[in-house]
């Protein structure tokens, strides 16, 4: 059975996701400058776009929550489209942050929806492979996206992105309106009903393993410019193809990371967690040579990001009733781990360890988000019984082939 092609209209609003959120980083001088700013202040606009993402999880959560679906993914997207356009003609610093964090609200909320269609559309043996195939759309952004709309940016101007980044999002809409089938809403007794899965030990242990996973890998990429030209030696202006290939290997983890949720979730999550420990432990080595250090991190990149739909199908399976809102605050999750991994990550380089050391800090969280999966196993095998399986819920048409 084939995957439907619906999964390519959500992987399209992710990639405009993705695109939007990172893409200000290359921007930030023309950025600073045009608003009259300094670039540690213009910095604050990506602080501000991940807090939008964590307020706007359980809001948007609450007003998706009665909606049917595909209207709430249509919705999501104008909210987007709209949130950029703003973005692209914010005259001053404060409407431009005002802007980032309103864009930020369909984030969270759109990627978790989008997750959870992904895995109903999908045949029964490959719904995690779905969700990947979803969020590929995030690592693409990575690899072409912020490149692209960087390059962009410079030579038209750093508004025309966010009109290109609106753009795509209209793409996504009409994708979504052509080839998405009519969802009706997750049946619950009430609001009240659905958030008490969040009282269910494995729904918030599994929360906890997806805001390890960002900070184990965030405690070392948000440094990761510094360690390569300081720590590995390899020259400024060539960073960014290092990132690009690293971004390759993000995008080819995700898919494997598909596979193996479909195949055996927890002990894969476990096993990878185990690894990503060890890789960044050997990073701490690799990286004072150039070849060394780019192999390790192209390992790791699809390690760190084999992860994200094992642990997204987790949460979905132990949140039977409250499929959307779990996704939806699971992504919240991630943004709490990429802040609180930065600011661990710079602990080393703060008390004068040196960026080589800064890895030693995502082997770390590695390392817990690892035992952290085995306690889940063993909590399971303690009450006798298994993994639930997921149960999608039937749609009001035949999925689009």
């Amino acid at each position: 059975m084939s995957m439907p092609r619906s999964i390519i209209a959500l992987a399209a609003g992710c990639f405009g996701i993705g695109t939007t959120e990172f893409v200000i980083m290359g921007l930030l001088p023309d950025v600073a400058r045009d608003l009259q700013v300094d670039i540690p202040q213009a910095g604050l606009l990506v602080t501000g776009y991940a807090v939008g993402v964590i307020i706007g999880a359980p809001i948007l959560a609450i007003l998706t929550a009665r909606l049917p679906r595909k209207g709430a993914l249509l919705g999501l997207m104008g909210v987007f489209m709209l949130g950029n356009l703003f973005c692209a003609a914010a005259p001053t610093y404060e409407l431009m942050m005002a802007a980032r964090v309103f864009t930020a609200f369909a984030h969270a909320a759109f990627m978790g929806i989008g997750a959870v269609v992904a895995a109903d559309l999908a045949p029964p043996n490959r719904r995690a492979q779905a969700m990947a195939l979803t969020m590929a759309g995030l690592t693409v952004a990575n690899v072409l996206g912020v490149p692209g709309g960087t390059a962009f940016g410079q030579a038209f101007g750093w508004r025309f992105t966010f009109v290109a980044v609106a753009a795509i999002g209209a793409v996504a809409a009409i994708a979504v309106a052509l080839m998405v089938p009519r969802l009706p809403a997750h049946k619950a007794d009430s609001m009240l009903g659905e958030f008490a899965v969040l009282k269910r030990p494995q729904v918030i242990i599994g929360m906890a393993m997806s805001a390890m996973s960002a900070a184990s890998m965030f405690a070392v990429y948000t440094y990761i410019r510094p360690i390569l030209t300081d720590v590995t030696g390899i020259e400024l202006g060539s960073v960014t193809y290092v990132l690009v290939v690293f971004g390759i290997g993000l995008t080819i983890g995700n898919l494997i990371g598909g596979r193996l949720a479909d195949w055996k979730l927890m002990p894969s999550l476990i096993s990878l967690f185990l690894l990503i420990a060890c890789l960044l432990a050997l990073f701490t080595l690799t990286s004072a040579a150039p070849l060394s250090a780019i192999i390790t991190l192209i390992v790791w990149g699809m390690a760190g990001f084999a992860v994200v739909a094992p642990l997204q199908m987790h949460v979905v399976k132990e949140a039977k009733g409250a499929p959307n809102l779990v996704s939806v605050l699971n992504h919240a999750g991630f943004n709490i781990g990429c802040a609180s991994g930065a600011f661990l990550g710079g602990l080393p380089i703060a008390h004068g360890f040196g960026y080589q050391n800064v890895p030693w800090v995502g082997a770390a969280i590695a390392l817990l988000a690892s035992l952290t999966g085995l306690f889940s196993l063993w909590l399971h095998r303690r009450a006798g019984d298994r993994e639930p399986d997921y149960e999608p819920e039937a749609t009001e048409a035949a999925p689009a082939e």
